[in-house]
């Protein structure tokens, strides 16, 4: 399997509600995940506390896609454009668009930095 490949299926996986298991499946022990705010969380075990409550804090997903997906093999580097509407349990709805780099380790991702700008409804 590429890294294209690895990209589209972690995608998929998301795309039909496996966010965790995704997770657990293709990021590294040792993952750094940058946000766009230039947050930095370092390891899978705090990383996947964060995705934890970011879940638990959704109420509904109205809509998501994925707009854009590319790799380059040589430098083990995949990109994806995504889009996701959701409303959170505390009323507030949210559009938020991203870009994720994802620098890859063999299978896993070692590195994963988003780009995103958010437009909340009210």
């Amino acid at each position: 399997m590429n890294y294209l490949e690895r990209e589209r299926e972690v995608q998929r996986m998301i795309s039909v509600g496996l966010m965790m298991e995704a997770f657990e499946k293709f990021y590294h022990e040792d993952v750094i995940m940058i946000e766009s705010t230039g947050e930095i969380r370092e390891g899978k075990a705090f990383n996947r506390t964060f995705q934890q409550e970011w879940i638990f804090g959704i109420k509904e997903v109205h809509d998501s896609g994925v707009k854009s997906i590319t790799s380059n093999e040589e430098s083990a580097v995949t990109m994806s454009e995504t889009w996701i509407e959701l409303s959170f349990r505390d009323g507030s709805r949210m559009k938020m668009e991203e870009v994720s780099v994802k620098q890859w380790d063999g299978d896993q991702i070692i590195n994963e930095r988003f780009y995103y700008d958010t437009d909340f409804d009210e």
